[in-house]
This record gives C-alpha cells, sequence and structure tokens, in this order.
C-alpha cells in the first residue's frame, strides 16, 4: 500500500464514530431542552390549579360567611316559636339562643356531600328532592365567635365612662395574685411593667388625649401628667395611637403586653378565638351566657362593682371552681342558655336563689359582695350583637389541600329584621313560588314605583340609609 493511500485511510478511521458523537450530543440537547420545558409547563399548571383552587376556595369562604349571616340575622325568627315556653322557664326573661353555635350543622344542607348526609340524617329531610343543595370539589369549615362574650377594651376611645369601664373590668381581669410572678419581670428592653402601668398604657392607647391615664381604684390622690414617652425610648421607637384598635393583633403594640401577657389574657389558644377574654369589638357588655369565667370574672371584679378583698376574686381555688362550675352547666345544657338576664346571674353570684344555694353550699363558692348591682346591670347581657366569622374554603387536590380563611366582624346592632330589603322596605311575595320583591311606596299610573315626590319621595330616599338585614361587616380579612 502506498504512502498516500495509507494517509487516508489513517485520516477515515481517526474520523469514525463522528456522527454518534453529534447525534448523542443533539439528543442530551433536546433531552435538557425538554425537561427545563416539561418543568416550566408543570410549575406554570401547578401555579394555575393552586390559583384556581384558592380562588375558589375564597368564594367558598364567602359563601359561609354570607349563610352565616343569614343564620344570626334569622335566631329572632327560630326564637319566636319557642318564646312562650323560654318566658316561662326564665321567669319571664326570654334570652337569646346561640344558634351560631350550631351553625356548621345548620348549614349541612349547603355543604359538601358529608355534611348533606349528616343534615339528611338529623334532620329528617331527603335533599335529593331540593336543588341549589350541596357543594362538589370544596367545603367549608365555619367558626362563629360573638364578640359581646368578651371585655371590649374600644370602649376606653368613647368617652370617660368608658375608659374607667375598660380601666376597672382590665383591672379584675389581671388582679389574681396567682399572676404577681408575671409582673415581677423586666420585658426584653430591660423594663417593668406593673399592673397599673399596663392599664394605664392600654387606655391611653385607645383614647384621643395626650393626659395621663391613672388608673387608679384606690381612693387615693394619684398624678395625672403627660402620657409617658415609654415607646420613644424603645429601640425601634413608635408613636402612641391615641385611636380605637382596629384588630386584636394590635394590641402587642401597647406596653406591657409581653408573650407571657399575650397568653394569658389575650389568646390563651390561638387555635380557638372563643377562649379570647379580651376583643376590640362588641357592644360593651358581656353575654352572659356565653361569656367564658375568666370574662365574666373581669367584670364581676371590677373595683367599681365589687367590694374589695372577695374570695372570688383573689383566691385562685375559687376562681377554679366557679370556672368548673360554668363549663359544667354549659356541657350539660348543650349551648342552650343558663341565664335569662342579668339580674338571675348576679343573684346566684350573690348566693341568692336555689341556683346561689346550689352555689353555696353545694361547690363551695363564696358569694361575692357587690358594691353596685346596678352598675354591673349596665355591663351585662344576654344577648350579643356583633360576631367574628371565621369561615375556612377548602378545596382537595392531589397530594395537597387548598385553604382559603376569611374572619369578618359583623354588627348586627340596628340591624333590620329579616324581610327587610336593602333599602329598608318591607319585601312582599309576588306569587305561589315567586320571589319577593318590595313593597312599593308609591303608585303612578297603576304601576308600583320607589319613586315619588314628597314625603313618599323622602321616605324612600331615607330608606337607602337603612342597613343590611344581615348586619354590618366592620372588618374582613382573608388569609
Amino acid at each position: 500500500m502506498s504512502d498516500e493511500r495509507r494517509e487516508v485511510a489513517e485520516a477515515r478511521r481517526d474520523q469514525r464514530g463522528v456522527a454518534l458523537v453529534m447525534v448523542l450530543g443533539a439528543l442530551a440537547i433536546l433531552t435538557v431542552l425538554l425537561t427545563e420545558f416539561q418543568e416550566d409547563a408543570s410549575a406554570e399548571s401547578a401555579a394555575a390549579l393552586a390559583d384556581r383552587d384558592a380562588l375558589k376556595a375564597e368564594y367558598v369562604a364567602r359563601s359561609a360567611v354570607s349563610l352565616s349571616r343569614l343564620i344570626i340575622a334569622a335566631e329572632p325568627t327560630m326564637r319566636a316559636p319557642v318564646t312562650p315556653f323560654l318566658a316561662i322557664a326564665f321567669g319571664g326573661s326570654v334570652p337569646q339562643i346561640p344558634v351560631w353555635e350550631f351553625a356548621d350543622q345548620l348549614l349541612g344542607a349547603f355543604n359538601d356531600a358529608e355534611a348533606n348526609k349528616s343534615f339528611a340524617d338529623v334532620a329528617g329531610i331527603d335533599l335529593t328532592k331540593g336543588k341549589n343543595l350541596g357543594m362538589k370539589g370544596a367545603k367549608f369549615v365555619l367558626n362563629i365567635v360573638d364578640e359581646d362574650s368578651k371585655i371590649n377594651v374600644n370602649q376606653a376611645s368613647l368617652s370617660l365612662v368608658g375608659q374607667l369601664q375598660v380601666a376597672g373590668e382590665l383591672t379584675g381581669l389581671i388582679s389574681g395574685p396567682q399572676y404577681d410572678p408575671m409582673f415581677e419581670q423586666r420585658d426584653p428592653d430591660g423594663n417593668f411593667h406593673d399592673r397599673r402601668t399596663i392599664c394605664s398604657a392600654l387606655v391611653d392607647w385607645a383614647d384621643s388625649d395626650e393626659v395621663l391615664f391613672p388608673c387608679d381604684f384606690t381612693g387615693q390622690a394619684s398624678s395625672s401628667g403627660g402620657e409617658d414617652s415609654y415607646y420613644q425610648l424603645l429601640r425601634q421607637p413608635y408613636r402612641r395611637k391615641n385611636a380605637p384598635f382596629d384588630s386584636v393583633e394590635e394590641l402587642r403594640y401597647v406596653r406591657g403586653f409581653s408573650d407571657d401577657f399575650w397568653a394569658t389574657f389575650v389568646d390563651p389558644d390561638p387555635s380557638n378565638p372563643k377562649k379570647r377574654p379580651i376583643t376590640v369589638w362588641g357592644s360593651g357588655k358581656v353575654n352572659i351566657n356565653t361569656a367564658s369565667a375568666l370574662t365574666l370574672l373581669g367584670v364581676l371584679c371590677d373595683p367599681n362593682i365589687a367590694q374589695a378583698n372577695q374570695p372570688m376574686c383573689e383566691d385562685p381555688a375559687q376562681k377554679m371552681k366557679l370556672l368548673t362550675a360554668i363549663n359544667f352547666a354549659r356541657q350539660l345544657l348543650v349551648g342552650f342558655p343558663i341565664f335569662g338576664g342579668p339580674s338571675s346571674f348576679l343573684k346566684m353570684v350573690q348566693g341568692q336563689g336555689p341556683f346561689g344555694a346550689m352555689f353555696k353550699s353545694g361547690l363551695g363558692i363564696e358569694p361575692l359582695k357587690l358594691k353596685s348591682e346596678s352598675e354591673a346591670k349596665k355591663r351585662l347581657s344576654a344577648e350579643s350583637k356583633v360576631f367574628s366569622i371565621y369561615a375556612d374554603g377548602v378545596v382537595p387536590g392531589y397530594k395537597r389541600t387548598t385553604t382559603v380563611r376569611i374572619h369578618a366582624v359583623v354588627d348586627f346592632r340596628d340591624a333590620p329584621p329579616p324581610g327587610m330589603g336593602y333599602a329598608g322596605i318591607a319585601m312582599t311575595p309576588t306569587g305561589s313560588g315567586s320571589a319577593a320583591v318590595p313593597a312599593p311606596t308609591t303608585v303612578v299610573g297603576g304601576r308600583p314605583t320607589l319613586g315619588g315626590t314628597g314625603a313618599q319621595g323622602a321616605d324612600a330616599l331615607n330608606g337607602v340609609l337603612v342597613k343590611n338585614p344581615g348586619g354590618t361587616v366592620v372588618y374582613y380579612r382573608v388569609e
């Protein structure tokens, strides 16, 4: 073989496998591109599905809030048939029935298949014959809390009377000697906060003036200069608000509201808002049938209401007995109201009447000696008007569950009864099976109209300002 041919053969041998290498390289590049494309597509698809489920869960929660408002607004209608029996049982007083405690069961017909079945079994109703009932691919979980079962610290923003009320109730809440160690420790900034300091700080945060609230119920003269500059001396200084609280979380900014104080007196169980003894919403009166024993003690042990040195206010053993007795009674009655009104409750804690005798002799609870029973009656009620609705919209998916929570606070004070339209006009049925329509206020040319002139036109205009029968939403948060 000549040298030339040998060189050509060697060159060809050196080039063998080039095509294979090029093919493998191309496949590798395509694999990387395909994998990246698949990951991007999967991520975009998962994001789209998550957004879809989150939107669906939010609207499920919105529906639950609307249904809850309907249940609460309908409570007087539900109470009406049993009013004569309640009047007999409670000596003439007719307490509110806490229907919100059973909202999950009452609204089961509008929930998922499991809740549908549970509702049908209890009510003995065949839901398959109904229309627009049930919910597919989603469900809601409800927790409704009446804010009138708690001490409303925003009363301090209204007037001097409200400031004295909040100061007294907070003092009664935190006055027990078992809490002394909490007020003898320094905070992370090295400051001490005693009971009077915390009480003053709470009132001063909500009131509109710059004058230090003394928060002193000893009857001794106390100084009342300008509000302290504590907040300006912090590592991250900020100003006192001097306006009502917008949410419970805002209480964390108040002087002395440490983690221990928060876990004891503000939010003992974050998973159960019903255990909160303090709120920033509410009418200012505490519902005796739904409030916790700790909240009731805060009101009863107010120095403006109770006499000094009362065992129920100072003895931890007495407090525990009261707590046990109230919890046992509520479990026994399964949510049914215990007291018809403040008078019967105050008689019991003073050791009067059959319940008072049982309280004193059977449970060993010392009667409470009141300084002002009339003042106590002003602070207590057997009815709630402001509610927190915690509605969770839940959408199950593949290997994940999407949950959206809506917290809405609804005020039913001055709300018209069900059957009133948004314009404050009574609703009248148009016929069998027909939807209700607003009753006409004026007839022009044989046709009903909401317009008109003179007094009728003014009434129609004023009717627009009437509140919603479903209450007024004063706080709304999507989580």
